[in-house]
C-alpha cells in the first residue's frame, strides 16, 4: 500500500493509503465533504539498507508462508576439546 496526498481547498492536507497505481484522482474530503484532488509529490525513500529490507520481507513472508523442514536435524559428531589452563590456582580445583 502506498501513501497518497490529497488537497482540499480551505482544509488541511489529507493522506490516504491505496494499492500502488490504483489511487483515484480525487476523493471526498472527510472534513467538509468537498472534492479533494490528488497532489503529486516526491516519493518517500527509506534510509534503510538492503539487509533491513530483506529482514522485513522475510518476516512478512514467514507470517503467511512458514518455512517447513523435512527430516531430522543433522547430528554433530565433533566434540569440543577440553580447555587446558596453566594458571596455578586452577590446579587446586577438582578434576572430573
Amino acid at each position: 500500500m502506498a501513501l497518497y496526498q490529497f488537497a482540499c481547498p480551505g482544509c488541511r492536507p489529507i493522506e490516504a493509503y491505496f494499492p500502488m497505481g490504483s489511487a483515484p484522482e480525487s476523493i471526498d474530503c472527510p472534513e467538509c465533504g468537498g472534492r479533494a484532488s490528488r497532489v503529486y509529490s516526491a516519493p518517500y525513500l527509506s534510509v534503510s539498507g538492503r539487509a533491513a529490507f530483506k529482514l522485513i520481507d522475510s518476516t512478512q513472508k514467514s507470517a503467511h508462508e512458514p518455512q517447513v523442514i523435512d527430516g531430522a536435524l543433522p547430528q554433530t559428531t565433533r566434540k569440543r576439546a577440553p580447555t587446558i589452563t596453566s594458571h596455578p590456582l586452577h590446579r587446586k580445583l577438582p578434576r572430573p
